[in-house]
């Protein structure tokens, strides 16, 4: 486990949690999670992004600006978020993750998710989008019709999906503003998309149609609820009205920083943007032994900037009615992103690495009365979501997760940090701290350790492991002692 630096003493904050609520029923739970949505690591891209309604909530929440996913692909990294546990067999690595270890099992003492056990404490659990890795809570192929198999069948008292024009989950994850999708259309498609449309000409207008129309149902429940609302974009293909992409100039976005190979790093531990390749009319293919140019490097950019803006925009519908119902006062608000994304960077476009631009991404926590405009600089996981969710619900977790709870940095997040993240991917393990990034791969292909120093070199472009063995012999231990083994079973 990581070592605390700060930890209020068991009564103390007890204490805290319980009179928190004390003139008000237990607080109720609105999730958010937005796929692909990196955490900016630039600031000059960070400022350039226009997240008008993720600023007005940054203002009263805990904006978490280390925070690490376990695992960089969505089904995988949700998997570690639901369970709060770390990966430990190679098939906890996969997009299935979920779905193998949930489905046509029966329901157990320990609880198959957050959400089982707080639909087991009293909570009403509602689904909206795509919170396990399924598009709409069902598990069915890409192509196939929709199931009546839900991917986490313990957890939900109910599961909303509106499809619209697509007609299932999976096409309205891959689709167009006409109705059509990626794989309908043997991938004879671009990865974006300026549609001229409103909000509700894509899937995820429809998911916040869904969001606004159930908080006003649940207003009047006599129980606390969590609602989980799993938005698509900025996920491929990158599509947004209009109005989003109006609001960027082109010609001024910011290209990569480090639109190159890391130096002293094999090619084995990056890839060849398969994923964003799929899309066959593609302007240009992406590779690690070329850039694509830098005009195509600004559209992608601008349309993935503006997919993030229409996501805002529908966080912004949701938000607006909890409040208008006067049900922010006792909500607690989770943003998060289940992984980041490469966008050009290290010549790659994508997710699926364990370098920072992949590994990082949004999470933002609004507490009901501790609100306060905080930026929290500690590294955390994604896994310590579960046990900070318990302990401001005040129920008892049902075993130990691998996270901890995020508490005592809601109460002084100013605390200085040495705590660590853990992830894992591509036959490799990679532990952060507040300075270093440490990677060991199990492959035959060398160097086999990366180190990079993010004081001297934020964007990961030199593995300094070979010159600084010294750093490598001192972060190791840690290493190891969370490293499962499982890419040698």
């Amino acid at each position: 486990m990581r070592k605390k630096l700060f930890l209020l003493p068991a009564l103390l904050l007890n204490f805290w949690v319980s009179s928190m609520y004390a003139q008000s029923e237990q607080p109720n739970i609105l999730f958010i999670a937005v796929d692909d949505f990196r955490s900016e690591i630039d600031p000059e891209t960070k400022a350039f992004i226009q997240t008008p309604n993720l600023d007005r909530l940054a203002a009263q929440a805990y904006t978490f600006n280390h925070h690490y996913v376990q695992v960089p692909t969505c089904g995988a990294s949700r998997f570690a978020l639901l369970t709060g546990m770390r990966p430990s067999v190679s098939g906890h690595l996969s997009n299935s993750a979920i779905a193998d270890n949930m489905i046509g099992k029966p329901e157990e003492e320990r609880p198959e998710s957050f959400v089982h056990h707080l639909r087991r404490n009293d909570y009403y659990t509602v689904g909206i989008g795509k919170m396990s890795h399924s598009a709409d809570g069902y598990w069915y192929g890409y192509t196939e019709p929709v199931s009546e198999q839900r991917e986490m069948p313990h957890s939900w008292n109910e599961l909303l999906f509106d499809y619209g024009k697509w007609g299932t989950g999976w096409n309205a994850f891959f689709g167009y503003a006409d109705g059509s999708n990626r794989q309908g259309m043997n991938r004879q498609v671009k990865p974006y998309e300026k549609g001229e449309v409103e909000d509700e000409g894509y899937p995820d207008g429809l998911t916040a149609g869904l969001a606004v129309d159930k908080i006003k149902e649940l207003k009047d429940k006599d129980q606390p609820f969590f609602m989980g609302v799993g938005f698509f974009k900025p996920h491929l293909p990158f599509t947004a009205p209009q109005k989003y992409w109006d609001m960027y100039e082109r010609d001024e976005i910011p290209l990569s920083p480090v639109s190159h190979i890391p130096e002293h790093v094999n090619l084995k531990s990056l890839h060849g943007s398969g994923e964003f390749n799929g899309y066959h009319l593609n302007d240009e293919e992406a590779g690690l032994d070329h850039a694509v140019s830098d005009e195509y490097a600004r559209k992608l950019r601008h349309a993935y900037f503006a997919s993030i803006s229409y996501s805002d925009a529908l966080i912004g519908k949701v938000l607006d009615e909890l409040e208008r119902l006067g049900l922010a006062e006792n909500t607690i608000v989770v943003v998060w992103g289940d992984h980041g994304w490469h966008l050009g960077d290290q010549l790659v476009w994508g997710k699926h690495t364990l370098f920072e631009q992949a590994l990082k991404s949004t999470l933002m926590i609004k507490v009901p009365g501790m609100e306060g405009n905080a930026a929290v600089n500690t590294v955390v996981e994604t896994v310590d979501i579960y046990p900070t969710l318990m302990e401001l619900s005040d129920i008892e977790p049902a075993y130990p997760t691998d996270g901890e709870s995020l508490m005592p940095l809601l109460r002084e997040p100013a605390q200085g940090s040495n705590e660590l993240a853990y992830s894992y991917f591509r036959r490799g393990a990679t532990v952060r701290n507040a300075r270093y990034r440490l990677t060991k791969y199990f492959r035959e292909e060398e160097p086999l350790i990366e180190l990079f120093d993010h004081v001297n070199d934020p964007y990961e472009s030199e593995n300094i492991a070979e010159s600084h063995p010294e750093i490598v012999e001192e972060l190791m231990p840690l290493l190891q002692k969370e490293y499962n083994g499982f890419y040698q079973q």
